[in-house]
């Protein structure tokens, strides 16, 4: 995608400075309707609620189409977890257990902190940060685990038949407290083993080495459609023989699978047209076989449809935690279009050639007929797997290059995601905190709603869908830099045209002011305020982030002699000015260059290069300060959302006659409710 970006998800992009949330909602966190978005603050996340506008404005059937669509994007919520880390869904079950039971005292010191471990848990779908990778180590002790164990009713625990409690607190125990027992969830370190080393469950028993070798057999350099090898499968080791497990119907996941395909099943028979419940046979097809070719034949199809009102994304896609990149998540979305917003990614995709046609890249390396790139707005009915609770601003897929070269790609950005981060950011303190001076702050606030939503359509819609590879090379050279790179790619494509005179020309922006706000926003966050999602001491780890680092770094560095950039000191405060928005414009389009020559060619040891160099260390004495101005702000710097529910309405017949939306406050009894309703695999210690 990748999601936030082909799906990345930008990937999974934020609103680049709208970090956090106040405590307590405030009369700016709310819509003008009293719509409050704010639902509560943890640790360093905050949880907001997105709205459904013009949902009671879709027929019946697509209502009823969203609904089914719905339920098997809630039904897959067990296979993430697993894929996670292997003793995730023991370990949820246990804590669902505990606060479903625990007789002891729930308002002590104890039980509070151990609440705020609970939802965190919740939050990145395992016991490991859904952005740094870390484990979490609980606030609470030990032996206070096990007394919370004891109090609870043991039958609801996940206890194996003659298992005691106390035997199973000392299997819990260094699982969740031992710092350096399965302590990453994706390693990434240079010269680390990177399979052994990850916690995530796409490996068991096996090697870094043992992996690519076993890959490097099933790849053909002369099929010019090559399917996503490895995508869909766990590989372990089986009577010391190395094997693959599909995830398909009967295999593994094979619970989780059936009951999607029981809502996709259902979600056909009310189809918008003949070729979107054609699409969907072929995903149940798919789900029920594990065979790759059925998934591109599933992604041509879905590529191809792209006059439907009610759209979705369900499967195995984006592989941002494996540590190869090449094993996918699952993950699932429902969504509608927007159509008046919709009007503006409408000029981008009609223009689509002309922004491929005058990009900076090596004319080798553009298309020389862009391809069925189909951009829409959409609202989201419902977030699942990997896009829930965190979700994306963007979504670009499919990810298959050989299937963007030949059928093209369907590039969204999510409205209503994007109006909840913007409604419940206004007035937290963020921007004038970090903005170089009030006259800065003033123009963002001005331009920055047009701005990012620009930003996000040109890197969805046409960044993602530029470019294409030299002939024979390998669609996975790049591995793990893989997918910072391509972040890297979409990114800079958006940024080269945000002050082109060509955006007010196509009604796009109101004056050049706009696409300045752009530069400002991505290196003011690039250069110093996206640490503050960095524990003191550590790397950046996650990709999205290693790609705004390495871009605004390397500008940074390569326009030192023209002081095209400058990082100042002012009363003991870091800030970022920009001196030249076009010299910096020509960086972009430099750098852009590269990045394409490095993706177009499988160039592993330059992209390395690339990102260990610019975008992984941080300097610890800037990291403290502003970390400290940070804290100051009682914000969180990272963002989930609570889902809507939908409720069918029956007839006396059980026929759906409508589907009504109803907005929820409790972000813990809807974690809570998805345990105990969807929930199909079992546990395994």
């Amino acid at each position: 995608m990748k999601l936030l970006s082909k799906i990345v998800i930008l990937s999974f992009m934020m609103i680049l400075t709208n970090y956090g949330c106040s405590n307590s909602t405030t009369p700016e966190t709310e819509a003008k309707d009293d719509f409050t978005y704010f639902v509560e603050q943890f640790g360093d996340i905050r949880i907001l609620k997105y709205r459904l506008p013009g949902f009671e404005d879709l027929s019946l059937q697509q209502k009823e189409y969203v609904y089914y669509l719905s339920q098997a994007a809630l039904a897959g919520r067990d296979i993430l977890w697993d894929q996670n880390f292997r003793y995730n869904l023991l370990i949820r079950k246990t804590l669902e257990a505990i606060i479903d039971s625990y007789s002891g005292d729930r308002n002590s010191a104890d039980y509070k902190v151990f609440m705020t471990y609970v939802k965190k848990v919740f939050f990145a779908n395992g016991i490991h940060h859904h952005y740094s990778s870390d484990k979490f180590i609980p606030g609470f002790s030990k032996e206070y685990l096990l007394t919370l164990l004891n109090g609870s009713d043991q039958s609801k625990l996940p206890l194996e038949p003659g298992l005691t409690v106390d035997k199973f607190a000392l299997f819990l125990t260094p699982v969740l407290f031992d710092d350096s027992l399965f302590a990453r969830k994706v390693e990434q370190r240079e010269g680390a083993d990177m399979v052994a080393g990850s916690a995530s469950n796409f490996y068991e028993q096996v090697t870094q080495k043992e992996v690519e070798e076993l890959y490097a057999g099933k790849k053909d350099p002369a099929d010019p459609r090559p399917v996503s090898t490895g995508l869909n499968s766990k590989v372990t080791r089986v009577k010391g023989k190395i094997a693959e497990e599909l995830y398909r119907s009967g295999g593994l996941y094979g619970a989780a699978i059936d009951e999607i395909i029981g809502w996709l099943l259902k979600a056909a028979t009310v189809a918008e047209s003949e070729m979107q419940k054609k699409e969907i046979e072929i995903l149940i097809d798919y789900y029920k076989t594990g065979d790759l070719g059925k998934w591109d034949d599933y992604n041509v199809a879905w590529a191809g449809n792209t006059q439907s009102m009610v759209d979705y994304i369900n499967g195995f896609i984006e592989t941002y935690e494996d540590p190869l990149g090449m094993k996918a998540t699952w993950e699932a979305i429902v969504n509608y279009t927007d159509v008046e917003a919709s009007k503006r990614t409408a000029v981008i995709t009609a223009n689509a050639q002309w922004f491929e046609d005058n990009s900076p890249i090596m004319p080798q390396y553009r298309k020389e007929k862009v391809t069925g790139v189909a951009a829409k707005v959409i609202n989201i009915a419902m977030l699942g797997g990997d896009c829930y609770p965190a979700s994306p601003l963007g979504i670009n897929l499919p990810n298959a290059d050989w299937i963007r070269r030949e059928v093209g790609s369907k590039s969204v950005t999510l409205a209503n995601i994007s109006a909840a981060y913007d409604i419940a950011s206004q007035g937290n303190g963020f921007l004038e905190e970090f903005a170089f001076n009030a006259g800065e702050v003033e123009r963002v606030k001005k331009y920055r709603s047009v701005s990012d939503a620009l930003h996000t359509d040109l890197h969805e819609c046409v960044g993602h869908a530029s470019g294409k590879l030299a002939e024979g090379t390998d669609p996975n050279a790049l591995k793990n830099y893989a997918s910072p790179l391509e972040e890297a790619r979409a990114d800079l494509f958006a940024l080269y045209y945000m002050t082109d005179k060509k955006m007010t020309e196509l009604g796009l922006f109101p004056d050049g002011q706009a696409g300045e706000v752009a530069y400002d926003d991505y290196l003011r966050n690039g250069l110093i305020t996206q640490i503050v999602r960095i524990k003191p001491g550590k790397d950046i780890e996650q990709a999205h982030m290693r790609c705004r680092s390495m871009i605004s770094h390397w500008v940074f560095e390569k326009g030192k002699a023209e002081n095209v950039v400058e990082v100042i000191s002012r009363d003991s405060k870091t800030y970022v000015k920009i001196n030249d928005y076009q010299k910096l414009r020509s960086l972009f389009g430099e750098l852009l260059k590269e990045i394409q020559r490095i993706k177009s060619e499988g160039d592993f040891e330059a992209g390395k290069k690339l990102i260990e160099e610019f975008g992984v260390k941080i300097d610890q004495q800037l990291h403290a300060e502003v970390l400290d101005r940070y804290a100051k702000l009682n914000l969180a710097p990272y963002t989930g959302f609570v889902n809507p529910v939908l409720l069918p309405v029956y007839d006396s017949d059980g026929r759906i006659t409508d589907v009504k939306v109803e907005y929820t406050d409790d972000y813990l009894g809807q974690m809570m409710n998805y345990g105990k309703n969807y929930s199909y695999l079992p546990t395994k210690n």
